[in-house]
C-alpha cells in the first residue's frame, strides 16, 4: 500500500515538473517568437547573432568583415598597400539592412523551425552589397599609384658594333608596363571573388601576374628584323677614302646606309643620292674651269676667270659614279683618288699648284719658276706682240709636253716662218716657253712693237733651267 503510493506522490511530482518546463519554454519561446532580435545561437557571416538586432548586426558586419586591407604584391615585393574604402568602395547599407532583416524573418517561419534553429544553431551568409566610385576606384589603382616605377619594355632591334662593322640582332627586353584598364579589371575580379568566397581571409591580396604585362611588339625572331641584319652587312664594311693629297674624304656606312633602299629581302643604292654625293664633292674639290684667284710674285691678288682657267682638277661624274657602285659591293676598305677627267700636275685638297708653277707677268715682262715653293728661275721675258696682234694668251694652262730641239713653224701660207729652238716648252694653242737666242735683250716694251707670235721668249739660260726642273702637267699662269 505504501509502495503505491510512493509511486503516484512520484507521478505526480513528474507531471507538475513537465507542465513547469513546458510552461517555461512556451514563455522562452513566445518571447524569442515575439521579439524583434535574432534568435539564440544565430550565427551570421561568422559573427554571434544571437539577442542582436539587424541594426546591430549592419554596424558590427561593417566594422569587423567590410574593410579589409587590400595587399598587392609584384614579384613577391608590396607594392601597394590601400583598403576597400581607399578604393571607393562603399557598402549599400540599405540593401544590407534589408538582407538582415530578411534572415531574422526566415528564422520565424514558425515555433518548431525557430527551436530546431535554437537546438541545433544557425548559420548564414549574407553577401555583402557594395558600390564603387569609379573615378576613385581609377585614381587609385592605376601604374602611378604602385611603389615600383614601371620598367619600360624593349623592342628587338639592330645593334651596330663600331668594332666587328656588323649588325647583329638585340633580343628584346621585358618590362612591367600595363594598361591602367587591365589591372583595374584584375583589382575588381579578385574583389569581388574575396567578396563571394568562404573569406578565411581578412585581408585581399593580389599578385600581378606576368600575363598583364605588355609584351614587345619586335622580338629577336622577327623574320623582317633578320631579314634587314643580313642585307645591311652585306654593306657595312664598305668604306672608300677619297685622296686629295693630305685632305681625305671617307665615304662608309654612316652616309651609305641613307642611300640603301630595302624591298623585300633585296636592296638596292639609290643612285641618285649618290650622285648627289658625287656632285657636292666635285662642287668642293673641282679647280679647272672655276674663277681662280691668284697671289702673285709682287704681293697682289689677280683673278683669273673660269673660261680661262684651264689647268686643275675636275670629277668625271658618271666615271665616278659607276666606280663607286662597284667599290660599294665590294664590302671593303678602299682608298683612292676620285676618277677625273682633267688632273693637275698635285694638290692637297684645294690648292692645285703645291708651290710648283711658272708665273708670267706679261705687263711686267717678267717670269718666275717655282717648284715646291722654291724660286729656281726668275727672268725678263718677250711676250706675244701688241702691235701685230699675236699677244699671249691669258689664263692657267697646265704644261702639254717638253722637247728638245725642236722646230717652230708657222702655218700662214703668206707669212710662213720656221725657227729652230733648243728648248720648247707649249702651254696653250701653239703658245709656249722656248729660248730665244736671236734676241739680245728681254722685258720692258719690247713685246708692244716687236713681240712674239704669241709665245714666250726666254733668255737660252733661263730656258735651259725651266726646262731641266719641269714636267708636263705643271701649270703656266700668265697674266696682266
Amino acid at each position: 500500500m505504501n509502495k503505491k503510493k510512493m509511486l503516484i506522490t512520484a507521478g505526480l511530482i513528474c507531471l507538475v515538473l513537465l507542465v513547469g518546463a513546458g510552461t517555461a519554454l512556451g514563455i522562452y519561446l513566445s518571447g524569442q517568437w515575439k521579439g524583434k532580435t535574432y534568435p539564440d545561437r544565430t550565427r551570421i557571416n561568422g559573427i554571434d547573432a544571437s539577442g542582436k538586432l539587424p541594426q546591430e548586426m549592419l554596424q558590427e558586419l561593417q566594422e569587423n568583415q567590410l574593410i579589409p586591407d587590400v595587399h598587392i604584391t609584384e614579384k613577391d615585393n608590396e607594392v601597394l598597400n590601400t583598403t576597400l574604402t581607399d578604393m571607393g568602395y562603399s557598402v549599400d547599407t540599405e540593401v544590407l539592412q534589408s538582407l538582415l532583416e530578411e534572415v531574422n524573418s526566415r528564422q520565424r517561419t514558425g515555433i518548431a523551425a525557430m527551436f530546431a534553429g535554437i537546438v541545433t544553431g544557425k548559420s548564414y551568409r549574407v553577401t555583402i552589397p557594395f558600390t564603387v566610385d569609379r573615378d576613385s576606384f581609377s585614381a587609385k589603382i592605376s601604374a602611378q599609384s604602385l611603389s615600383e616605377p614601371r620598367i619600360v619594355r624593349k623592342n628587338a632591334e639592330l645593334v651596330y658594333e663600331e668594332t666587328s662593322r656588323e649588325y647583329h640582332v638585340q633580343k628584346e627586353e621585358n618590362g612591367t608596363e600595363f594598361a591602367d584598364e587591365d589591372f583595374q579589371k584584375l583589382v575588381t575580379e579578385s574583389v569581388e571573388q574575396w567578396m563571394t568566397g568562404d573569406r578565411t581571409q581578412k585581408d585581399i591580396y593580389i599578385d600581378i601576374p606576368e600575363e598583364l604585362y605588355i609584351k614587345p611588339e619586335i622580338t629577336s625572331e622577327d623574320a623582317k628584323l633578320n631579314t634587314l641584319c643580313k642585307i645591311y652587312n652585306q654593306y657595312t664594311k664598305a668604306s672608300i677614302t677619297y685622296d686629295f693629297g693630305n685632305q681625305k674624304e671617307i665615304l662608309d656606312w654612316n652616309t651609305i646606309k641613307d642611300w640603301l633602299v630595302v624591298t623585300g629581302d633585296t636592296a638596292a643604292i639609290n643612285e641618285d643620292a649618290a650622285r648627289e654625293y658625287i656632285s657636292q664633292m666635285a662642287a668642293k674639290y673641282n679647280t679647272i674651269y672655276t674663277e681662280r684667284v691668284f697671289h702673285t710674285s709682287v704681293g697682289t691678288d689677280v683673278t683669273i676667270p673660269g673660261p680661262l682657267n684651264e689647268y686643275g682638277y675636275r670629277i668625271n661624274e658618271d666615271g665616278e659614279l659607276s666606280q663607286l657602285l662597284a667599290d660599294i659591293k665590294t664590302n671593303t676598305d678602299i682608298s683612292r683618288a676620285p676618277v677625273y677627267s682633267y688632273a693637275g700636275y698635285a694638290r692637297d685638297g684645294k690648292d692645285d699648284l703645291l708651290g710648283t708653277y711658272v708665273e708670267v707677268n706679261l705687263t711686267a715682262q717678267h717670269l718666275w719658276f717655282y717648284r715646291n715653293g722654291a724660286l729656281i728661275v726668275e727672268s725678263d721675258i718677250v711676250s706675244g706682240c701688241v702691235a701685230k696682234g699675236t699677244e699671249t694668251q691669258t689664263g692657267v694652262f697646265p704644261l702639254a709636253y717638253k722637247e728638245s730641239p725642236s722646230v717652230l713653224t708657222g702655218d700662214d701660207a703668206q707669212n710662213g716662218w720656221r725657227t729652230e729652238v733648243q728648248y720648247w716648252m707649249p702651254f696653250f694653242d701653239g703658245q709656249g716657253l722656248h729660248d730665244a737666242n736671236w734676241r739680245s735683250s728681254f722685258g720692258g716694251d719690247i713685246y708692244k712693237t716687236s713681240g712674239s707670235h704669241g709665245c714666250v721668249n726666254l733668255p737660252y739660260s733661263a730656258a735651259e733651267q725651266i726646262f731641266q726642273n719641269i714636267d708636263a702637267g705643271v701649270a703656266i699662269v700668265l697674266y696682266q
